[in-house]
């Protein structure tokens, strides 16, 4: 089962879609989002997507005007190319992980069920939740769960992690939850192990670099005009996305000219745009969910 796109109307009208256009949809998943956009295209129209998960090739759309890309989109500009693909219309981004890999149990992501500890996106990563759970050092420990899953006790857990491992490793999301229980009051228990799994999960899929690879690509790959519609679902990936427009960077003060005027690739479009209390309602998934809208300058 995937997931209902999130925010599905809003993300497609923000790439202003031509119907001769070329288009990529970056996180292709259960194809909603690619399916919108081939709505709006014609037949001279082009849409290429990217999932590195192997489960979603399965979802693949029979449409001549369709490609899908088993490959991380970190690489977009490489695959493209060997497409012979330059400059493109609009690119949609979807940051999301989709409701299947929170359902398949032996993933290892979802707090609900007990399996072993993987977390990756792709089966050929070779990271997984175990080996940052069993072989990381506490200071690495320690980074990870306070950068990516901003958690108070993240000293704390990651000593308790390490103490633990040394007794005969962590094999399982059970385990770890063992592991961990001091830090879990009742009343906050869900949200906790939902930061805690969060912050092992960007470890082992490297979603942060991989986000500001994709973003540094993204001027270079649009044509003047061309749109980018990114959806967010944390503050560490909608900052990345808000930085970058604003700035073409992610740290400090946009580049200036010699004149001292501002030298940045895009603009951003309209507001920022939320879920309805509507879609909230109908699909809880979207509830932190974030889209920003840029052009190509």
């Amino acid at each position: 089962m995937y997931h209902n796109p999130v925010l599905l109307q809003e993300s497609v009208a923000g790439l202003a879609i031509k119907e001769d256009g070329v288009y990529v949809d970056v996180t292709f998943g259960g194809g909603g989002h690619s399916r919108e956009i081939l709505k709006n295209l014609g037949s001279r129209g082009k849409l290429f997507a990217f999932d590195q998960d192997e489960d979603a090739q399965v979802n693949r759309i029979d449409d001549e005007r369709f490609v899908l890309i088993g490959e991380n989109f970190r690489y977009i500009t490489q695959f493209l190319k060997f497409y012979g693909i330059r400059k493109v219309d609009g690119i949609l981004a979807d940051f999301g992980v989709s409701s299947h890999q929170f359902d398949e149990a032996e993933r290892g992501f979802s707090t609900r069920f007990d399996a072993g500890l993987d977390m990756r996106m792709s089966k050929r990563n070779q990271l997984s939740a175990y080996d940052v759970v069993n072989t990381y050092a506490y200071d690495d420990l320690r980074r990870v769960l306070f950068n990516y899953g901003d958690l108070r006790n993240a000293n704390a857990m990651a000593n308790a992690i390490v103490s633990a491992r040394e007794e005969g490793g962590i094999k399982t999301t059970e385990e770890l939850k063992s592991v961990l229980k001091k830090f879990l009051p009742e009343h906050k228990k869900h949200k906790i192990l939902a930061q805690v799994y969060q912050a092992i999960r960007i470890e082992v899929n490297q979603e942060i670099e991989v986000i500001k690879e994709f973003l540094e690509q993204v001027p270079g790959l649009l044509e003047k005009g061309g749109r980018l519609s990114v959806i967010s679902y944390h503050s560490l990936e909608d900052r990345l996305v808000k930085r970058f427009i604003r700035a073409g960077r992610f740290e400090g003060e946009p580049e200036k000219d010699f004149y001292g005027n501002v030298n940045v690739p895009l603009k951003k479009v309209g507001a920022l745009i939320v879920p309805s209390k509507e879609e909230i309602a109908g699909n809880n998934r979207a509830r932190s969910a974030k889209l920003r809208i840029a052009q190509r300058l």
